[in-house]
């Protein structure tokens, strides 16, 4: 472990994660400075963070705007945000100045204590990461469900113990600066094209995401989908040993998929576990993945079948996760606003069972919209579009054969949910399912998705 009690520690980013690495340091003896690039953030406000959180006699420095070269004399160590890329200017400057750079989990990972399961995977991590976090919880005494899913793992590190289960959903940006980060579960659930404008290529992505088991050995677990092709392929280089799970094929070892019912398979012999229809309150073919995925992760943990399937029938959905918000004048009202990625997105029409007034749309993260579009496969009467990628989206619809007189612009959120009440007719859905980000309209996805809620609510009927 570095040494940095009295140590000039930079942390990058003043968000959750930044201002809750600057704390642990603090906590720990360094002395962390502050930096921030947006020169429209406030420093007022981030000034009483920095005093809610480190103490108002924190001697935590703080620097905004432009990066002054000069903190990095005598800097031990830096500790990026998930949101800045590791190849950013000022992190680029700092690595030719000799500074090991780590991230959030890295930092939290070296403080923390107990057994880790990681979970990551460009779609399906919210909803897995809430269910294996509600197992563990039901079976261990001690567990923290911290990383992406919102609760920054710096914050929980100095409570946790030697018997710790800490549930991480990690993302490919907090995977691309880990060192010493060592899950003895770990489950990568699919890789799609997303966040290419960060990663730039599909073989950096998926790489950022198998980073997860870097430091893995036979004696730890590794959960992969059987169903996507980079993660079918990476288990035959998985340093872990391979738990599958398929919602397409009978597999001789695993989890899969078949005529509703969910089975585990070892050396050929497959054992029923459950019946998708009477005992799960989830929906679509991910959320069955989901399901399987968070059976092979808690199995591998130690956690009893038993036990693990008694929480998997009580468990509801995650919010924003086509998550069902009301039934207003026959028509039914679906938020799926973390489907911020095609993928995503194709999930959730493939759950929708009835004519469907899709929502779509939001800031360009430089995906390709084909593959969702043919997924409408006539269930969509209505593609209403709004932000950045709405004119890119309807050409690609368009191209596809989607009626160009069926496609609707609008320049507000607002707007865009009036066109769906005004089109929507008994028996219909409307669902908010964007395939995009939200940023530009929206701070993130759970301000989309809770406004579409409000909206709803209010709706009459």
């Amino acid at each position: 472990m570095m040494r940095l009690k009295d140590k000039k520690v930079i942390v990058a980013g003043t968000g959750k994660s930044g201002i809750g690495s600057a704390a642990l340091l603090e906590k720990n003896g360094a002395l962390p400075v502050i930096y921030d690039g947006n020169e429209q953030t406030d420093k007022e406000a981030v000034k009483k963070l920095i005093g809610e959180k480190l103490g108002y006699d924190s001697k935590a420095q703080l620097y905004l705007g432009a990066f002054p070269k000069e903190i990095v004399i005598d800097a031990q160590l830096a500790v990026l945000s998930p949101g800045i890329p590791a190849d950013a200017d000022f992190v680029v400057y700092m690595k030719e100045q000799g500074i090991p750079i780590w991230g959030e989990v890295e930092l939290a990972y070296r403080f923390a204590k107990g057994r880790v399961i990681a979970i990551t995977g460009t779609n399906g991590k919210t909803t897995t990461t809430s269910l294996v976090g509600q197992i563990m919880q039901e079976y261990y005494s001690s567990v923290y469900i911290v990383g992406n899913i919102g609760n920054p793992y710096t914050d929980a590190a100095p409570d946790m113990t030697e018997d710790t289960v800490s549930v991480a959903e990690i993302s490919s940006f907090q995977l691309e600066t880990i060192e010493a980060f060592h899950p003895q579960v770990s489950a990568i659930l699919n890789i799609t094209p997303d966040h290419l404008n960060r990663h730039h290529t599909m073989e950096n992505y998926a790489a950022a995401k198998e980073a997860v088991t870097r430091n893995q050995t036979k004696d730890d677990f590794c959960i992969l989908n059987y169903e996507n092709a980079y993660t079918r392929d990476f288990g035959s280089r998985c340093p872990a040993a391979v738990v599958y799970f398929s919602s397409a094929r009978k597999l001789e070892d695993g989890l899969y998929f078949e005529n509703d019912e969910i089975y585990l398979a070892e050396h050929g012999v497959p054992r029923r576990l459950m019946n998708v229809k009477t005992d799960m309150n989830l929906v679509g073919i991910c959320n069955i993945e989901n399901v399987m995925a968070a059976i092979g992760i808690s199995m591998s943990a130690g956690v009893p079948m038993e036990n693990i399937l008694a929480t998997v029938k009580r468990f509801v959905a995650v919010e924003h996760r086509i998550e069902y918000v009301a039934t207003k004048k026959g028509v039914v009202y679906y938020n799926d606003s973390k489907a911020t990625n095609t993928d995503a997105a194709i999930q959730g029409i493939k759950a929708m069972d009835r004519p469907t007034i899709l929502i779509g749309g939001g800031y360009d993260k430089g995906s390709e919209y084909e593959d969702w579009i043919r997924c409408f496969d006539g269930k969509v009467k209505k593609l209403v579009l709004i932000g950045q990628t709405r004119e890119k989206i309807a050409d690609c619809a368009v191209k596809c054969g989607f009626p160009k007189g069926d496609i609707i612009y609008k320049d507000s959120f607002e707007e865009a949910l009036d066109a769906c009440v005004h089109e929507a007719s008994s028996g219909d859905a409307v669902l908010l399912s964007p395939a995009c980000a939200s940023w530009g309209m929206f701070p993130n996805y759970e301000v989309r998705g809770n406004q579409f809620k409000e909206y709803v609510n209010r709706i009459e009927g």
